[in-house]
């Protein structure tokens, strides 16, 4: 017999969830079957799982063939439909150790609940995702905001916190283990601790980790919504230097008008605010961003005003999203930006981006950093930049070492 095969689409939490999944089907003794774990966030993502799943298909012909994922749970449907699939399974279903177990023989082809419904985070919890160096801990899930152009709180449900407690047990047996770097994700993560006894901050919960948790060397966080930092985690930021100088921002626009139609909770000059402030607070601070291009009704002023924004708040590492619209959200209602717009304004932000990251990688000849080796010939600055060797180093450990030259992608040290 084989072992189950899987393959994962989307985000660091999809991963993070598809190490899950690999532990639990394998403890349930699961043979000869092949898990998609599917993405919703664009209609691009559910169509390259389909191709995925027609491919496994052929590739694997006698296997089970299992699909779950957000786009599992948003549209179960449409993958029961396809003749290549077994099983539909949802959000809550593949966390659950029973729904494993109960795979192996005959089994209901669609197994979707409503996530609506879910008020408590996945209690599998593994250790040691992600690289020998670098490890990924799952802190919260779920959304309560209703972007109009997002699908994802129906894929992931309303937002659910891991106690803090919890998190920094596993912190503790991470560092243990040899990581050195931990990354806190979620699905809106500055959203963690909403629903916890006194609702505490996700300030509250870096500090507490650094504090109880001396040995980490380096604490990392994923994706945040700015107008959502609290004064704990402006403190770390100013204070902490186990905190890495790199935020990743969920701005998605730099319109004002725009991001209402979007329903966002920030304006333009929220955002460069908050980059002047954490840049003041730490000045080797770097910036990601999530970008949509071509959201509907966005004119040839509003684009500017986004693609302005890239310099106006410093983004170095962008995530530019051609809007896709997502049946049965909002925006899919709104009147459409044609697709040869949307495919140049996309280029246009990618663009952007890169000299962005050109400007920083040069601004690094020259300097001393601390390196976090993920294999003998290449680590990862405080900044998130690559950097590569001519030589082996001591792989997963971080070393001091001068940066000497710059490429348009990464750094040589």
């Amino acid at each position: 017999m084989k072992p189950p095969v899987f393959s994962n689409h989307g985000c660091r939490l999809n991963a993070y969830e598809t190490a899950a999944m690999q532990e639990l089907a394998t403890s349930a003794g699961l043979q000869n079957a092949v898990v998609v774990n599917t993405c919703a966030v664009t209609a691009e993502a559910v169509r390259k799982a389909k191709q995925d799943i027609r491919k496994l298909r052929r590739t694997h012909p006698d296997a089970k063939l299992i699909v779950t994922g957000c786009a599992a749970q948003t549209e179960p449907q449409t993958f029961a439909d396809m003749g290549e699939v077994d099983v539909v399974l949802g959000n809550t279903e593949k966390m659950n150790p029973g729904t494993w177990s109960g795979l192996i023989g005959e089994t209901e082809p669609v197994q979707v609940d409503d996530i609506m419904s879910v008020t408590e985070t996945a209690g599998h919890l593994i250790d040691g995702f992600g690289t020998r160096s670098r490890a990924y801990v799952q802190v919260q899930n779920g959304c309560d905001h209703r972007c109009t152009f997002c699908i994802i709180p129906y894929g992931r449900g309303n937002s659910r916190s891991v106690p803090a407690g919890v998190v920094v047990e596993q912190i503790k047996r991470l560092v243990d283990k040899g990581f050195n770097e931990v990354v806190l994700t979620g699905v809106d993560l500055t959203s963690w601790g909403a629903d916890l006894p006194s609702a505490p901050k996700l300030g509250d919960l870096v500090m507490r980790i650094l504090k109880l948790i001396p040995d980490l060397p380096r604490l990392r966080i994923s994706s945040i919504d700015s107008i959502e930092v609290d004064e704990n985690l402006l403190q770390a930021i100013a204070t902490e230097p186990r905190l890495m100088p790199h935020l990743h921002l969920s701005l998605q626009h730099g319109d004002d008008l725009i991001l209402k139609r979007m329903k966002r909770r920030h304006l333009r000059d929220d955002a460069i605010r908050f980059t002047e402030t954490a840049s003041k607070l730490r000045p080797d601070m770097t910036y990601g961003a999530d970008i949509i291009a071509g959201f509907p009704t966005e004119t040839d002023a509003m684009f500017e005003n986004a693609l302005r924004l890239v310099k106006d708040c410093n983004l170095t590492w962008l995530h530019v999203f051609p809007y896709s619209a997502r049946q049965g959200t909002p925006a899919a209602r709104m009147p459409a930006v044609d697709g040869p717009t949307i495919k140049a304004r996309a280029a246009a932000l990618r663009a952007a981006g890169d000299a962005q990251v050109q400007a920083h990688l040069q601004n690094q000849i020259g300097q001393t950093h601390a390196i976090l080796m993920e294999n003998p010939r290449m680590g990862r600055t405080p900044q998130f930049a690559e950097v590569t060797f001519d030589s082996d180093q001591p792989e997963s450990q971080i070393i001091k070492a001068t940066i000497k030259s710059a490429t348009s992608k990464r750094l040589a040290a």
